[in-house]
């Protein structure tokens, strides 16, 4: 009788080899260097090659380094990024006028005027500045979110652009401390930009804030002077530039009518407020007040610190200098921009909710 085989059972699949996911954190836009560290590069080219356009090798040669890949090849991303170094050909390195300006300066103010145009040539860097110029920078969560929702900076990355951001503006001498915060200033080329390409940025800014043609701002402000002087001067333009309808409780619009009437219907109807904080005027308060109540936004200014309440300085303010001749051009453009900003982000311009325990 024949013998029955048995059947072989068969082998078991290999089990398929799981990929790799790719990395979730894209590549910084910043500069990975700050602006005086990225000048080691144009600085070697300078002082070994007189300046003539060098190969990243013979850059790499003349810092003793034996590859130009790398750690290098990253330091010259910087260079470049902040308008120190040019690509004349492929694979070749030419020092620009800027950073001759800082490292060959021919004037005191040479210096700290290069590393400051340094810093809107930057990508990312010159975003956040520009943001923050004229404001105290916000507490180091506010920040962090800002940066890394605002921004698209990568979590893993912000303590890294922090430390960047910080060297740039501490060595361009555009940030000084006010009362233990970061104050951010600022400069002539930052100024000269708004002017010649204000359109353009606020058209950027105003990309997403949803505004309509019958949107108004509401603002809160004393009526008497000086300060009542700076609604047609200065709040009326700049909340038209953003889009918007600027309102005052005394505006012929409301017509007839009780003052506090007028104010609330204001305040109500408005899709976004400025307030006026300079002096402490006890009616901007509780119009503040009615606004808080109302969970609306507000662009807060003032020309100093003190004036500003404790508990409202997690919120970004404008300050403004009047002793600076062009004071009222920078805040009407200041004032543009962060209105738009805060209808992107209403988060940045809005007081805390209040509690449901009150009674």
């Amino acid at each position: 009788m024949a013998k029955k085989t048995a059947k072989k059972s068969p082998a078991p699949k290999k089990a398929a080899k799981k990929k790799a996911k790719p990395s979730t954190s894209s590549a910084p836009t910043y500069p990975r260097h700050s602006s005086e560290s990225a000048l080691r590069i144009p600085k070697a080219i300078l002082d070994q090659n007189a300046g003539k356009p060098s190969s990243d090798a013979q850059a790499a040669e003349f810092l003793n380094l034996k590859s130009a890949k790398g750690p290098f090849a990253v330091e010259i991303s910087s260079g470049i990024k902040y308008g120190f170094l040019n690509r004349p050909s492929t694979g070749m390195l030419e020092v620009t006028e800027l950073a001759k300006q800082i490292l060959r300066p021919k004037s005191p103010s040479d210096v700290a005027n290069g590393y400051q145009q340094a810093v809107l040539n930057a990508p990312t860097i010159s975003d956040v500045y520009m943001h923050y110029r004229g404001e105290n920078l916000p507490d180091r969560q506010f920040f962090d979110n800002a940066l890394e929702d605002t921004f698209k900076i990568p979590r893993d990355k912000v303590s890294e652009f922090k430390d960047v951001f910080t060297q740039c503006l501490t060595v361009a001498k555009l940030s000084e401390q006010h009362d233990g915060r970061v104050r951010i200033l600022h400069s002539a080329a930052s100024d000269e930009e708004v002017s010649a390409d204000g359109d353009q940025r606020i058209e950027k800014i105003s990309k997403g804030a949803g505004v309509k043609s019958t949107d108004t701002c509401f603002v809160m402000m004393p009526f008497g002077d000086p300060i009542g002087k700076y609604y047609d001067s200065v709040y009326k333009p700049a909340i038209e530039k953003a889009g918007l309808i600027p309102m005052r409780a005394d505006d012929e619009i409301f017509g007839a009518g009780k003052i506090m009437d007028q104010i609330w219907l204001g305040i109500n109807n408005a899709k976004i407020l400025v307030a006026e904080l300079t002096g402490k005027n006890p009616n901007v308060f509780y119009e503040l007040g009615l606004a808080h109540a109302l969970q609306k936004p507000v662009v807060l200014i003032s020309s100093n610190e003190n004036d500003v309440p404790f508990d409202l300085r997690h919120i970004r303010v404008i300050y403004y200098d009047c002793s600076d001749p062009f004071w009222g051009q920078k805040l009407m453009a200041k004032v543009a921009e962060n209105i738009l900003s805060a209808l992107k982000n209403p988060e940045e311009a809005m007081f805390e909710p209040l509690s449901q325990d009150v009674t």
